[in-house]
């Protein structure tokens, strides 16, 4: 029976390591987030550009419950290039379909969400050797009301991604 076990488990083992394993991804990091997003908290990624001779896909990656409770998603992006230079946006993105079910990936109530960083599919070429920064921070407001969603709900953790193009 002890070896039964200890081949499942070596199976299953390699089918993770298989099915885990993603050759394109150059930086995919994703930060935890306590039970509500607070409007004035900042998800910070720092990592090196691969190179500046070839184009890359950008993606802003997120999970999510069914507590979440709007149909759409904006969010403030900024990149901070090694110069100094700052390109900062305020992106929208669709979350459920019309019948208000979640859009993503996974078959429980969280699902996971690859948003293409400015909103587009144009790949992306680092114009500097160096270290990036990327800043993420929601900028939900209910409808009729000035004031932003002071705490969001619903999203369990926030990412960013950089792999190469095809």
């Amino acid at each position: 029976m002890q070896r039964k076990t200890n081949g499942i488990l070596y199976i299953v083992a390699l089918c993770s390591l298989i099915l885990g394993c993603d050759s394109k991804a150059v930086f995919d990091v994703y930060k935890s987030l306590p039970n509500q997003w607070h409007k004035d908290s900042v998800a910070s990624f720092n990592f090196k550009a691969p190179d500046t001779t070839n184009n890359y896909n950008l993606y802003v990656n997120l999970r999510n419950t069914n507590d979440y409770k709007f149909s759409n998603l904006y969010l403030i992006v900024e990149l901070n290039y090694p110069n100094g230079k700052i390109i900062k946006d305020t992106l929208e993105y669709k979350m459920a379909a019309p019948n208000g079910e979640l859009l993503g990936e996974g078959f429980t109530d969280v699902k996971e969400n690859k948003l293409w960083y400015r909103g587009y599919k144009t790949p992306f070429k680092f114009s500097e050797n160096g270290d990036y920064r990327v800043n993420i921070q929601h900028a939900m407001r209910n409808n009729g009301e000035v004031n932003g969603v002071k705490d969001l709900e619903g999203i369990t953790d926030i990412g960013f991604r950089v792999e190469q193009t095809q």
